[in-house]
């Protein structure tokens, strides 16, 4: 059985339902903070409410589990900025607790999400896994550390432990609201409902956005594949700037807007691209979906959404 944490949300619950697909038993912990149980509807899982930072509840939910996929987390920079210290007690603590308890549980192998955010500015070069870590906000340094944390684990205490540094990842059911809403389904929503799009900045700052079902694939590989140790890019290894996605929907969804500019945002990194070689070589991985098409698919979906 695969327990899958933050499997209700949006990364997690493409990866839940690639995990059915394959025939896979799947429970899911999640305390619904930002994903939803209609994300599972029509899934066969059985969904535990509750927290990561639960010991009692993450003991029992990994009890009988030979795999766990880690995707629970306070997200991005924004929510660190304003509040380190919870971010931490969710984000590293929270980490380290699944990682205990999946060690004294006997499970293979705990797949879990770190970010590009841990390199930190990059001046636009190619990031490879063996860069040093430069983060430059409470998120990226919360994920910095549960990636020493899983080497101490995997190299000293006998548990098998893999990071998956996600780029930017985008697709169908990704929350377009709130003060942590990812850019493209902020621009989308926006967009089809006729209103300016935001641009932090000048809009050149840019990064490698990959398709959320090319994250699942990602995921699971990382699970199964012999060869899986340490940290994996996963991106396209292409860049693509603010600016050419605003242009990109308000071409797709032609509503007479234009954009509006707002200040830099905090602790945001001014360019950000991977090299996925490693994940080729060890997981047998790379981004399959091409980037306008999966930009068509996900604007259809919120389409989709609005109207119902």
């Amino acid at each position: 059985m695969y327990l899958v944490t933050g499997g209700a949300g949006f990364i997690g619950s493409h990866t839940v339902a690639l995990l059915c697909e394959q025939g896979n038993r799947v429970r899911v912990l999640d305390d619904l903070s930002t994903g939803c149980e209609a994300n599972l509807a029509g899934l066969p899982v059985e969904l535990v409410v509750g927290s990561i930072i639960d010991r009692a509840t993450v003991e029992r939910v990994m009890d009988g589990c030979s795999h766990v996929i880690h995707l629970a987390a306070i997200p991005g920079v924004t929510a660190s900025v304003d509040d380190p210290a919870g971010s931490d007690r969710v984000n590293v603590n929270g980490a380290v607790t699944v990682f205990e308890i999946a060690r004294r549980c006997g499970v293979q192998r705990v797949v879990y999400a770190s970010s590009c955010a841990v390199y930190g500015q990059t001046e636009g070069r190619v990031v490879r896994e063996t860069d040093p870590l430069r983060p430059t906000s409470p998120y990226a340094a919360g994920k910095a550390a549960d990636e020493l944390y899983a080497s101490v684990f995997s190299q000293t205490l006998g548990m098998s432990c893999v990071g998956m540094r996600y780029q930017n990842v985008f697709g169908a059911k990704q929350d377009p609201s709130g003060a942590y809403a990812a850019v493209i389904p902020r621009f989308v929503e926006l967009a089809l409902r006729g209103q300016p799009l935001p641009i932090q900045g000048d809009g050149e700052q840019s990064r490698d956005f990959v398709a959320v079902a090319d994250v699942a694939r990602a995921n699971l590989l990382a699970a199964t594949a012999p060869a899986a140790d340490g940290v994996y890019n996963v991106g396209t290894g292409q860049r693509t700037t603010v600016n050419q996605i605003a242009r990109l929907v308000l071409g797709e969804i032609p509503s007479g807007v234009g954009v509006e500019t707002h200040p830099p945002r905090q602790g945001d990194i001014r360019h950000m691209r991977s090299d996925p070689s490693k994940a080729l070589d060890e997981l047998g991985w790379r981004a399959r979906e091409d980037f306008a098409t999966a930009m068509a698919e996900t604007i259809r979906w919120y389409r989709g959404r609005l109207e119902a």
